[in-house]
């Protein structure tokens, strides 16, 4: 999500450092000279919007002890869009992060190349590369590769989907053993979890 869930201040200082190091470091892109990354057809936005629950990722240092980590977008009058990412320190019980950031949409052919910020000046890639046709799942890479999350409406994701996911990565050259499952909250109930889908639909964020 090029996102941080530390405190604020903190998020935003790591988050500047990781992007002006991106341009010194070889990718994985680079390193096993990969093609492009590819990225979906087309984001609906509106869709897209409401929160997120991160199934798995590749770890970060700047989401170390992170648990029951979440993503919520919610579209800005200015047409950007405000993030909130949200997390458990070391335990689902544990004390909330938080940090707040922007994004903007680069490819508006697409929708599907957005850039994030935490920390103006300074932006990173996020590029949706996988998405389920019921927006019940979306992927968010890198075009280096070297970050990785995905994502779903609700917390938990059955191993299927899970395992489909993890191949069509493979395929566009993601080191999938790199991968870490998240520890995730049981689930809300189920009238939470459809309100989000509508609020999501509508273009709203919960």
């Amino acid at each position: 999500m090029s996102a941080s869930f530390q405190p604020l201040k903190r998020a935003a200082g790591v988050l500047g450092a990781l992007v002006m190091a991106a341009g010194c470091a070889t990718s994985t892109t680079e390193r096993l000279r990969l093609p492009p990354l590819q990225t979906v057809a087309h984001v609906d936005l509106s869709r897209y919007l409401g929160t997120w629950y991160e199934i798995a990722n590749f770890p970060q240092s700047f989401q170390r002890g992170c648990t029951a980590t979440t993503a919520t977008y919610t579209l800005r009058a200015d047409g950007d869009i405000d993030v909130l990412n949200r997390c458990r320190k070391d335990s689902i019980d544990g004390k909330e992060k938080s940090a707040l950031g922007r994004a903007r949409v680069v490819d508006r052919a697409t929708n599907a190349k957005l850039e994030v910020s935490f920390f103006r000046p300074f932006w990173g890639d996020y590029w949706i590369i996988d998405l389920s046709d019921d927006y019940s799942y979306a992927v968010v890479g890198h075009p280096g590769r070297d970050y990785l999350w995905i994502l779903a409406r609700t917390p938990t994701m059955d191993e299927a989907t899970y395992q489909s996911i993890v191949t069509r990565l493979q395929a566009q050259g993601y080191e999938t053993s790199r991968l870490v499952r998240t520890v995730q909250v049981a689930g809300p109930p189920a009238a939470a979890a459809l309100e989000q889908r509508r609020d999501a639909d509508g273009g709203s964020s919960v």
